[in-house]
């Protein structure tokens, strides 16, 4: 048997065969509950993620309406769009979004006081843009999309 610590890929192609066999015997049950338990927490990780990057452009669109560029629409768009196929892929993750909304604007703050020098305090306390309005691909706040 291949050592999960010793080369992961061929442990899981190993215990994908032995799996498909019907040999549940000679699985690594320990190693795959973990790496089950890895995978969950990776796309929690991976939806605060990209809607904290989503918060920021949609930020940096609303606080600095004088500095939009096209790359900003394009990021706002892209991250919409990971979001979407993200929930399509794991539906349960849409019964956490709204719980991580809140997380994610505070890295989103945080993030875009680094990028564009503007305090957190300028922003405000709590998220001002609804999920659905931060998924909706006509939103941007206080502004059409450039033409």
């Amino acid at each position: 048997m291949i050592s999960y610590e010793q080369d992961l890929y061929a442990w899981t192609l190993e215990n994908t065969r032995l799996l498909r066999e019907g040999r549940l015997s000679e699985i690594d049950v320990v190693n795959i509950i973990e790496e089950l338990e890895y995978m969950a927490r990776k796309d929690r990780k991976e939806l605060v993620n990209r809607l904290a990057i989503l918060l920021m452009h949609l930020l940096k669109w609303q606080f600095q309406p004088d500095k939009r560029t096209r790359s900003w629409e394009l990021t706002i768009q892209v991250q919409r769009d990971e979001i979407s196929e993200l929930l399509e892929e794991s539906p349960s993750l849409k019964h956490e979004i709204n719980d991580k909304l809140q997380r994610a604007y505070r890295r989103a703050t945080l993030e875009t006081e680094n990028e564009t020098g503007l305090s957190v305090k300028a922003f405000p306390p709590t998220c001002p843009y609804t999920l659905e309005q931060a998924l909706d691909d006509d939103f941007y706040p206080d502004s059409e999309v450039p033409a």
